[in-house]
């Protein structure tokens, strides 16, 4: 995939449906955007699409394949594999609900009782699980038989987890990825796939050496197509630094929080460690989807600098998403905040566009969320209705709406940085961060004779970036006008 800006979008978000969407961007954003990451799409019986119900059908609420392939056409697409697990509405699970033992997918699902010896976990072996809730991680499922049993659920209740280990669940791996790959996909986002592997008397999450001969099989898969794979985990940095060691491109999760530290405490000293360190093959994020994780930045930041970043954010309106892991006794420490970033910075529009630029400037291909790209706000409205945490930073805009937004100065600015970072041929080159003082960040890139150097005062929220033209005269990006190069 080229080096330049992704889109993150649910389906109905940027405008009601893909059709929308595909207008929206050629209509507003044709040079700032060049790939998409549309989020689930199939048709799911919860978590706002990850719960997949078929691979092989769009939700008609949201259009059809023809509606993907035209979006393929223009912009480079990257769709969701939830390895993981599938929607106990899917059609597999509904036989196995029916059919029971006798079910060709008997063994595509992971059963508590044929899992454990005995049947069950002990507490002890509860305890060891890096997990999602406060209990051990399942659904007690009745059969058309009139039976039950528990079966292993590590999200979501809908999110029956696969049994990877059994030769039906990777036929079905294979089908799916096979069929995703003839409908335009340029990448394929591998979702939750640290749960994948399970072994009894462990935490069940990044098991090694399971976890690389399962990336091996899926990419072996993907590489038929010449597809590259991009592993979604949140985790300490150092499992990302591990998975770029094996050759995989990987996620910038830490750069989220370091960047509110950097602002919010107004010394770049962190984040310079980071940059020296963090992976060069990697997609930066600011935000996404989900809520900004917190365990990405564990010895990076000290408890104490993570305390106030949490603080802070609560100020600004966030709410939390809590982890388990370890502890079936209630114990819980904040895994994710949930805040959109505007709102996270104060909505001050210049923090936020040096947020934007530090991440433009970080080794990567700089992914942008929807509601980043339209500077919104926690959309308290919603949260309320839904009465669900994280639909704080999940709008859903109208065409109306967006044509609204992009008339806002923050996003016709944050617009001309990212044809900046797109149009400007630097940036696969290499980088350097310069040696200033601790209120000072610094980073510069060079690729043939070209050259380019973001300068951030922290003191006064300010930033400015030089680059070298075609004539080699220095120049400043002037976000007030549109780039040309």
């Amino acid at each position: 995939m080229k080096n330049k800006i992704m889109l993150i979008t649910y389906a109905d978000s940027f405008g009601k449906n893909l059709r929308e969407v595909k207008q929206v961007i050629d209509t507003w954003f044709r040079r700032e955007i060049n790939g998409i990451h549309i989020l689930p799409f199939y048709p799911s019986s919860g978590d706002r699409g990850f719960a997949p119900i078929d691979y092989r059908q769009v939700d008609p609420a949201f259009g059809s394949w023809e509606d993907i392939r035209a979006l393929a056409s223009d912009y480079e697409l990257m769709f969701d594999f939830m390895i993981n697990h599938l929607s106990r509405r899917s059609p597999e699970f509904l036989d196995f609900v029916e059919k029971h033992d006798q079910s060709e997918y008997a063994d595509m699902f992971l059963r508590f009782k044929k899992f454990w010896q005995g049947g069950e976990p002990t507490q002890e072996q509860v305890d060891m699980l890096n997990k999602r809730k406060p209990k051990a991680p399942c659904e007690e499922i009745p059969f058309a038989d009139g039976s039950s049993e528990k079966i292993w659920c590590t999200f979501d209740d809908e999110q029956m987890d696969l049994n990877l280990q059994s030769d039906v669940a990777w036929r079905f791996v294979e089908e799916r990825l096979r069929f995703l790959m003839e409908q335009g996909a340029s990448m394929i986002r591998l979702d939750a796939f640290a749960f994948a592997t399970k072994k009894e008397n462990t935490s069940c999450f990044f098991l090694e050496p399971e976890m690389w001969d399962m990336m091996e099989k899926v990419q072996a898969i993907l590489d038929e197509k010449g597809i590259p794979m991009l592993p979604e985990i949140h985790d300490h940095y150092r499992v990302q630094l591990k998975i770029a060691s094996h050759g995989y491109a990987v996620y910038d999760f830490v750069l989220p929080v370091m960047a509110l530290h950097t602002l919010y405490s107004k010394s770049a000293r962190r984040i310079k460690h980071w940059l020296s360190i963090c992976p060069r093959d990697q997609h930066t994020t600011l935000d996404t989807h989900d809520g900004l994780g917190t365990v990405d930045v564990e010895d990076l930041l000290s408890e104490e600098e993570l305390n106030r970043v949490i603080e802070q954010t609560e100020k600004y309106g966030a709410n939390f998403k809590w982890d388990y892991r370890g502890s079936c006794e209630g114990k819980k420490e904040v895994y994710q905040i949930n805040c959109s970033y505007y709102s996270a910075v104060g909505e001050d529009d210049e923090s936020y566009l040096i947020s934007r630029a530090i991440q433009f400037f970080t080794p990567g291909v700089p992914q942008v969320y929807y509601m980043g790209l339209l500077a919104g706000p926690n959309d308290y409205e919603l949260m309320e209705k839904t009465r669900y945490d994280r639909n704080i930073s999940r709008h859903n805009y109208t065409v109306e709406e967006i044509a609204e937004c992009v008339k806002k100065p923050v996003v016709q600015r944050l617009c001309r940085l990212m044809q900046f970072r797109n149009e400007y041929p630097v940036f696969d080159g290499q980088m350097q961060v310069l040696d200033t003082p601790d209120h000072m960040l610094s980073i510069e890139w060079k690729d043939n004779g070209n050259k380019a150097e973001l300068d951030v005062n922290l003191k006064d929220k300010s930033f400015i970036i030089r680059y070298i033209d075609r004539a080699g005269w220095e120049k400043k990006l002037d976000l007030d006008k549109d780039f040309t190069w």
